[in-house]
Formats: structure tokens, sequence, C-alpha cells
């Protein structure tokens, strides 16, 4: 019996929805939304940025990297790989090399719940990376088993293969692809009004009085 559990890449998701989602900021969702967050440990490793796209889930436990070299194999272009590392936060499960071969895949950005290494290469190379942190412990070729497309675990977040991950350096979302144009156009409406409400500030009004802060702390303190 194989100790991979290899599965086929998932539908991708549709690119207009994609592009819709990237209008959008993860943490205006996250003021409506309280599901599909990481664990903000997981941290952006290039400034600047804002990734949407398939998720193609890795588990990938211990030393081994054979897993995450098989994925960069199949990763087509606009895929987000998100690794789950089981819990190992010794060993970096990817660097240079890798981000090289992602970059050569068309990868759009790679999510690990762990350590990654060479982060000059990997900020050289252009492949947006998430990790917990930096290692110089690597993984190694050991065939010790693994899973691709399976659902995994990631930052605290279930993740199955085709869901939607969008991330930029404030943290990462995951999303089913139903209900990435509901989430998107009640933020980017959001998003909008928020403009208006920096020029009424700029024409002088405070920005408690805007929002409806005064308003309640008033009304509170007129209670009997």
């Amino acid at each position: 019996m194989s100790i991979y559990a290899l599965n086929k890449l998932p539908a991708p998701i549709d690119a207009s929805a994609l592009d819709l989602l990237r209008k959008a900021e993860p943490a205006t969702i996250g003021h409506f939304r309280h599901v599909g967050f990481m664990d903000p440990g997981i941290r952006a490793w290039f400034p600047d940025i804002r990734i949407a796209g398939t998720a193609i889930t890795v588990q990938a436990p211990g030393p081994d990297a054979t897993i995450i070299h098989y994925a960069i194999g199949q990763a087509r272009p606009g895929d987000i790989l998100v690794i789950d590392r089981c819990g190992d936060m010794k060993h970096a499960s990817l660097g240079g090399a890798v981000a090289y071969a992602a970059r050569s895949a068309g990868v759009a950005g790679i999510v690990v719940d762990g350590m990654v290494t060479d982060i000059g290469e990997l900020r050289q190379y252009g492949v947006p990376v998430w990790a917990r942190g930096l290692s110089p412990v690597t993984v190694k070729l050991l065939g010790f088993g693994g899973g691709f497309c399976v659902p995994v675990s990631c930052g605290g977040v279930a993740v199955s293969p085709g869901d939607a991950v969008f991330a930029d350096e404030n943290g990462i979302l995951v999303l089913p692809p139903a209900e990435i144009e509901a989430a998107a156009t009640r933020a980017i409406g959001m998003q909008t009004a928020e403009k208006q409400t920096l020029a009424r500030i700029d024409a002088g009004e405070k920005y408690p009085d805007i929002i409806g802060s005064t308003a309640i702390i008033e009304k509170l303190m007129a209670a009997p």
C-alpha cells in the first residue's frame, strides 16, 4: 500500500471571480466575516503583495521534501500551494531551488504552516511566500509519505483542494469558491464607502461622529 495519497488537481477557480476578489482586501472582509482566516503567526515575507488563487494542498510531515517537490511538478499557473507541515517547526520545507521551480510553473504563491529558508533567494525569484519563520535546517528526500490534493489544516483553518486562497501582508483568508462573489462585492462596497468617510474627515467632520461611535456612547450615557 502506498504511503502517499495522490489525488487529481481540483478545477481551477474562474478567473473573473479571482479578479473580483483581488479588488477587495482580506482585512475588509475581516470586518464582517469571522471564519477562514489563518493564524496570524503565518506571515508574509514579501511586502506590498496581494494574491488570490486556487488552493493546491500538500500534507508534508517531518523532514521529508518528496511530496513538496511532487506538488511543484503538478502545479498550474495561478495555483497557490498550501502546505500542512503536520506540526513540524524545525525543518524548512522549501528554499531557493523550490521557489525557482515554482516560478517556472507559474505558481501564484506558497503558504506554509511551518518554516522556510533562503529568504533572499525567495524574494529574488519573486514567488510570494507566507510562513511562520525561517530555519537553516532543511527537509531531505526521504520518501516518508504525505498527501497531495487532500484536505489539510493550515494555520488553524481546514483547507480543501480547490478552495480560494486570498492573501496579503495583513493575513490569509480561505474561502469556498461559491462564497467569493458575495464576500468580494460586500468588501468592495465597504472600501468605496471608506473613501467617502475620508473625504468627510478632510472636510472637517470627526471620525467618531461619522461612523456612529459618538452616538452610541451618548445614548448609553444618557440611559437611566
